[in-house]
């Protein structure tokens, strides 16, 4: 088998080679993202834009089941992979596999039916808006087990130390969602439906070249049919595990729900801009997303193999990079907030906004890089509840924020920006909190 360990060599070093392929997977994720926005903007007007940009917080929602119960099962992998129990490794493949497949189609029912209410009773699309947001989000809906079955399957090759063949996997979306949004959106005339399936086609392609490189790659991953077998005990211990991780990304979807709303309030130019400047917000958290992701491996792997000190110093290290990073992209983020800006379509009111949203966000994703790693640490040893208190209290106090500073003169609309400083603040408080005070050190998946 190519399974790369992490358990042995300079802590810094391993860490930076497994974290440079996930943070380019997570530019190519949000590269199609981007995609949409640029050429919906561009093609299908301001209008179609804000329409798709309403849907952002509930595909977060479907998107932290499956990123949340799929890292729970890499969590379990890595461990039983650090301890060099193959056979159990095996078997929590076959059961993560057929479980987020599951939730897979049972997401695609239940987005295509809830949507519409949602929209208009708990988000408060303006009617000329809701029509299109409905189109797209169930077009996008259909996809939504290609996304599930993608996400085990990184999780699975992560565990064992590979994080390349991801890369690739999302290379492959991206470049196939480009060409069919041009395709559908530019060419067709298609607007928010066809950006929305060219996601779905492009989520599906990405997840088939998945399974296909896990079965020929790794033998002990490589299931006939007589070896899918689905093990009650091991899917309640994967729920059990995934469970404040899903969670903790479904807070996250809720919160961007309500500010949704108050953002909604302000009119179409700032729904517009909103939708273009948190999807650039989220390339300033690349980094610490990256060392996060590996941290969980890194630590569950160190932790499986008893290297207590190991884990501690890999830590450690990671936040150092995950600092420099940050502010090295930071700063360029800031310089060009507006030509950026710039480039999706927004009237001048909407592009004003944005500029002003992302240099917000490029000042305070410093704060975040100082903290959130952190999570990765937590997870991997079976605290995912300290990162699931950690990210709940960060977002609930953004949240929060919103609600009860918009009123003032002072703040207005401005918070809708402002309020991650203030997250981030209560994030960096607790995460610190939890990590000195040690009880991370009791390994609880073993």
């Amino acid at each position: 088998m190519h399974e790369k360990a992490m358990t042995s060599g300079t802590p810094w070093k391993l860490i930076l080679r497994f974290a440079v392929p996930v943070g380019a997977g997570i530019l190519l994720q949000q590269l199609y993202n981007i995609v949409d926005t640029v050429i919906v903007g561009n093609f299908a007007g301001e209008a179609t834009l804000a329409s798709v940009g309403t849907t952002n917080s509930l595909t977060l929602l479907f998107l932290a089941l499956a990123n949340g119960f799929s890292a729970g099962a890499g969590v379990i992998g890595a461990q039983l992979f650090g301890a060099k129990e193959t056979d159990a490794q095996r078997s929590n493949a076959s059961t993560a596999i057929l479980l987020l497949l599951g939730m897979g189609v049972v997401s695609t029912i239940l987005g295509i039916a809830l949507c519409a209410p949602v929209f208009t009773h708990l988000l408060a699309v303006p009617d000329s808006l809701i029509g299109a947001a409905v189109v797209y989000f169930r077009v996008y809906c259909l996809g939504l087990v290609f996304q599930f079955g993608y996400n085990i399957i990184a999780a699975i090759l992560r565990s064992v130390g590979d994080s390349k063949a991801s890369l690739y996997f999302l290379l492959i979306a991206s470049i196939g969602n480009v060409i069919l949004d041009l395709l559908f959106v530019a060419g067709f005339g298609w607007g928010a439906a066809g950006a929305a399936a060219a996601t779905g086609i492009a989520q599906a392609g990405s997840c088939i070249a998945a399974f296909l490189y896990m079965f020929r790659r790794y033998p002990n991953f490589c299931f006939r049919r007589k070896d899918w077998k689905f093990e009650t005990t091991l899917a309640i211990k994967i729920l059990r595990t995934g469970a404040p991780m899903a969670l903790q990304q479904v807070v996250m979807s809720l919160s961007f729900l309500s500010i949704q709303r108050v953002v909604n309030s302000f009119g179409k130019a700032m729904t517009a801009s909103f939708a273009v400047g948190q999807r650039l917000e989220t390339y300033l958290h690349v980094p610490a997303s990256a060392l996060q992701i590996t941290m969980a491996t890194f630590s569950a792997q160190n932790m499986g193999a008893g290297d207590l000190q190991r884990t501690k110093s890999g830590m450690q290290q990671a936040l150092w990079l995950s600092a420099f990073a940050t502010l090295a992209a930071s700063g360029v983020v800031y310089l060009f907030a507006y030509p950026v800006a710039g480039l999706f379509g927004l009237g001048e009111l909407a592009t004003w906004y944005c500029g002003q949203h992302i240099r917000t966000a490029a000042i305070g994703s410093v704060l975040f890089a100082c903290y959130f790693p952190l999570l990765g640490l937590f997870q991997g040893s079976g605290h995912g509840l300290a990162a699931m208190v950690t990210a709940i209290g960060a977002l609930g106090v953004r949240a929060a924020s919103v609600y009860a500073l918009s009123p003032l003169p002072f703040f207005d609309y401005r918070i809708l920006w402002w309020n991650l400083y203030f997250g981030y603040s209560a994030g960096f408080l607790i995460a610190w909190m939890y990590y000195i005070g040690g009880r991370w050190k009791r390994n609880r998946l073993r």
